[in-house]
């Protein structure tokens, strides 16, 4: 199914492109980090990516805090979610959220694929996104990191949707999925605690103001890899599949008004445990691009619902 790129098309006076089925709508500004900032449900009449809002859309600095730009639409963190030291090298700094949302990136387009990539900034790697429809409600996100040095790439990388949560919501993960480890946690949830999967604030998300925000991991290797939101008033549905060979690990992201302003999730499956690579590496747990080699993965996005 063909991408369309609509000429003249923009956001916020930024070039952008439309990638469209019958039955949903995205829309990717490639010179802002390659952020998609739209995911239009049309049947469902569901957005659902949450916009910047009162904040412009703009390139900030390379090294900026993420809290400091717009904080919408889907990013990319990689090779970091924490600002860090690379790992054994401690003259390298990685930023917060990692290197690609603060820098342009490229694309083509070529046989119904849109391909998308930016080269590292500390380390010389080339990071690609191809987006393809699979039929016309479920999108394939296709990722290949390549190593362009003589020695191993060691990362973490998780995906980053600012999804907008308007509603009451609820999320649903595979039935083995029931222990949780909260990695970042105010009001009722600490850090190092882990939490039964049907404890209130967990699964199931108020789409209200709180002052809060917490992130959870699931605890050790995902045995499944799938995750699925449904809106309760409006049925709307959205699930991302994963091989979870190639992506062994899945957190969630859930803020309600600590640092965006508007109730947010973020579905974040993730290589490396869990948010900086220096410390996955002493678990043993980081990501791992061979030198002069390639690593590839993907996610599956499907929407659903009336």
């Amino acid at each position: 199914m063909e991408f369309v790129n609509i000429a003249g098309a923009s956001r916020q006076g930024w070039p952008s492109v439309i990638a469209e089925t019958p039955r949903v709508r995205v829309e990717i500004v490639p010179e802002l980090g390659g952020k998609i900032v739209s995911m239009y449900d049309k049947a469902a009449g569901k957005e659902w990516l949450v916009d910047s809002g009162s904040r412009p859309l703009r390139r900030v600095p390379y090294g900026s805090r993420f809290v400091d730009a717009d904080m919408s639409g889907w990013d990319e963190c990689f090779p970091t979610v924490d600002a860090c030291r690379y790992p054994g090298a401690e003259d390298i700094l990685l930023p917060d959220h990692g290197e690609l949302w603060a820098v342009p990136w490229t694309w083509t387009r070529e046989a119904g694929e849109l391909r998308m990539s930016a080269k590292g900034t500390v380390w010389p790697y080339t990071f690609s996104r191809t987006l393809k429809w699979l039929d016309e409600s479920t999108l394939r996100l296709a990722y290949r990191v390549d190593n362009h040095a003589d020695q191993p790439l060691k990362f973490v990388w998780a995906a980053h949707p600012q999804l907008a949560i308007g509603e009451p919501t609820e999320i649903a993960v595979p039935p083995a999925m029931d222990r949780w480890l909260c990695v970042f946690g105010t009001g009722a949830f600490k850090e190092g605690r882990e939490y039964a999967w049907n404890e209130t604030g967990v699964r199931e998300l108020a789409g209200t103001i709180s002052g809060n925000a917490r992130k959870f991991y699931f605890s050790g290797p995902a045995p499944q890899g799938y995750i699925r939101l449904t809106g309760i008033t409006s049925g709307a549905r959205l699930a991302c599949s994963f091989p979870n060979n190639k992506v062994p690990h899945l957190g969630i992201w859930i803020d309600e008004g600590l640092f965006n302003n508007r109730p947010v999730c973020a579905l974040e499956p993730a290589i490396g445990y869990y948010d900086r690579p220096d410390l996955a590496d002493e678990r043993r747990a980081a990501g791992v691009v061979p030198p002069r080699g390639a690593l590839d993965w993907h996610l599956d996005l499907a929407f659903g619902g009336s």
